[in-house]
């Protein structure tokens, strides 16, 4: 069973930086991509950042500059890293993971994690 946790969000100032943390466990399995999605109340889920397994990268044009997606060495962990944090970053951040059993791609989800930006 794939389990897949996200760590790291809380409240900062305008202007300050904070650094999520994604995990996705389990066995038997391998990862494609894994990317962080963000949704603000009464909006849709948006993308903000994702990281191919060969470590390509792709951000919004809203968090470019700011936010730096990576990858640790085991490549079952992705980190995003966000600074010059603004009100409008303010949402639940979800991170999503491509994970490959054989030949088939499924798409997991985490629980969230509230990033909240205000003074």
């Amino acid at each position: 069973q794939v389990q897949v946790v996200e760590s790291g969000g809380g409240l900062v100032q305008p202007g300050g930086s904070l650094t999520l943390s994604c995990t996705a466990s389990g066995s038997g399995f391998s990862i494609n991509a894994m990317g962080w999605y963000r949704q603000a109340p009464g909006k849709q889920r948006d993308l903000v950042a994702t990281i191919s397994s060969g470590a390509r990268t792709n951000y919004a044009d809203s968090v470019k500059g700011r936010f730096t997606i990576s990858r640790g060495n085991a490549k079952n962990t992705v980190y995003l890293r966000m600074m010059s944090l603004k009100p409008e970053d303010t949402a639940v951040y979800y991170c999503n993971a491509g994970i490959l059993v054989g030949v088939k791609e499924y798409e997991y989800w985490g629980q969230g994690t509230q990033v909240t930006v205000s003074s």
